[in-house]
């Protein structure tokens, strides 16, 4: 009898090569996946639905859809309707439905990758069709799924709780952090940040513009340190423009911070590693994270951290004093954390050291690894 190999299905319309916030977070998770799943797991065949046709990877096989799909509604209905019909096809054996929300009529098994539940958690942060597609499409998608795979443990008790999916069906895979996150040599810092024209210190934040990661409490708190110390550094807001981010400048000019905060927008992930590296503090308060990849990868490059208590943050920023936490809704707690820590090189050089052993521990082919794991755990008899 000749032995089968298994045929996995990879639904990856939302990789994104382009340089905008769709290439961010998520996209990134899936590129790395892609990648590396191959080599981790030879006995298995894989066949990629994607849209864009920027990606290659001669391991796979690509199925490039005809559907716009980068828009919502065209992949919502590529997704329910044509990819079922793929499926069946091509016999693939299992589905890895690789954002929240599987084909429904299906009837082949599947496993889903969920990020974070932000739109049961805040809902207001979203717009109602978005909140009900992802609600509904969601809930329906794990708990019929064989395996759902959640990229913290913070993500998988909300999975458990909020969704009601059997706790043993619920597996926490740590996404990693690519090697291309690092120290680099200090003229090189130092001619990417002359050619940008930023100055020799300055605190960075990073991340979409949205409600949830409380860019506006940062303001508050920058605000406060700017009148305890008005040559305090230039804080830089960098990130792509999500939802309801008008409010984000309109608090800029209400506080007066016109001239110290700059915004200079999405950042290619190709330059990401030079910013990390030029700033002198990165803070992520966000008040909800799925994983918090911008801690990982700023404390990869030795940047020292203050990150929020929240969430999956602390699991990713860990005990060994990598990274200083604070509650996001503290903006006093963050004042005295931004202030405290610039005016402690010291804490800061040992903070750098923690940091790049913390970030150490988290690789993508870990996450691939383990992503197959539960793949074989479906598939065994």
């Amino acid at each position: 009898m000749t032995h089968h190999a298994f045929h996995i299905g990879l639904n990856a319309q939302l990789l994104s090569l382009s340089r905008s916030y769709r290439g961010a977070g998520i996209s990134w998770y899936i590129f790395n996946l892609l990648q590396r799943l191959p080599a981790v797991s030879p006995d298995f065949r894989y066949t990629a639905f994607l849209h864009d046709r920027a990606f290659s990877q001669p391991s796979l096989n690509l199925e490039f859809t005809r559907f716009p799909t980068h828009r919502p509604m065209a992949r919502i209905l590529w997704e329910q309707t044509v990819l079922p019909w793929l499926l069946q096809k091509k016999q693939v054996d299992l589905l890895h439905a690789l954002a929240f929300v599987a084909p429904l009529a299906g009837p082949r098994p599947w496993v889903v990758t969920v990020y974070d539940l932000s739109f049961l958690r805040y809902p207001d942060a979203f717009r109602p069709f978005n909140r009900w597609y992802l609600k509904t499409f969601t809930a329906r998608s794990v708990q019929r799924a064989r395996a759902v795979i959640a990229i913290s443990e913070s993500t998988r008790q909300d999975v458990i709780r909020l969704l009601k999916v059997p706790a043993e069906r619920v597996h926490t895979v740590y996404c990693g952090v690519d090697s291309q996150f690092r120290p680099l040599p200090p003229a090189e810092v130092e001619t990417f940040r002359v050619t940008r024209g930023l100055p020799e210190t300055f605190i960075l934040f990073l991340g979409t513009l949205e409600p949830r990661k409380n860019v506006a409490g940062l303001l508050k708190a920058y605000a406060r340190w700017k009148q305890a110390e008005p040559d305090a550094p230039p804080l830089v807001i960098a990130g792509g423009k999500g939802w309801y981010y008008e409010q984000i400048f309109a608090l800029v000019e209400t506080l007066g911070l016109a001239d110290s905060v700059h915004f200079p927008g999405y950042i290619p992930q190709e330059e990401l590693v030079l910013w990390y590296n030029a700033a002198t503090i990165f803070v992520y308060p966000s008040h909800f994270e799925g994983f918090g990849l911008p801690v990982l990868e700023a404390m990869a490059c030795g940047t020292p951290v203050i990150t929020s208590t929240a969430a999956s943050l602390p699991e990713v920023a860990g005990t060994g004093g990598a990274a200083w936490l604070v509650d996001p809704a503290d903006t006093e707690a963050l004042t005295d954390a931004l202030l405290s820590l610039y005016h402690q090189p010291d804490r800061r050089a040992a903070m750098a050291q923690a940091g790049r052993r913390r970030a150490a521990r988290f690789n993508w082919q870990t996450t691939a690894q383990q992503t197959v794991d539960v793949y074989r755990k479906v598939l065994s008899p």
